[in-house]
């Protein structure tokens, strides 16, 4: 069973569980692929972090989720 999605997940978890998001994350012009730092940021960190709109980023990550 999959986990289900949460605040607190890690880009780098979400990346891993749900391998749709990485074309989310590439489209929003984040650089989490391959950084050391996604084992650390949710994704509200790394919206802040590259300035990108936090609930716009979170919508598609979770639609993507849905496969």
């Amino acid at each position: 069973m999959k986990p289900k999605f949460h605040d607190d997940m890690t880009m780098d978890a979400i990346m891993r569980e749900w391998p749709d998001t990485i074309r989310v994350v590439l489209d929003h012009g984040l650089l989490c692929v391959g950084c050391p730092i996604a084992s650390f940021h949710t994704p509200a960190d790394a919206a802040k972090e590259h300035q990108v709109d936090e609930t716009r980023l979170i919508h598609d990550l979770v639609d993507a989720m849905k496969g």
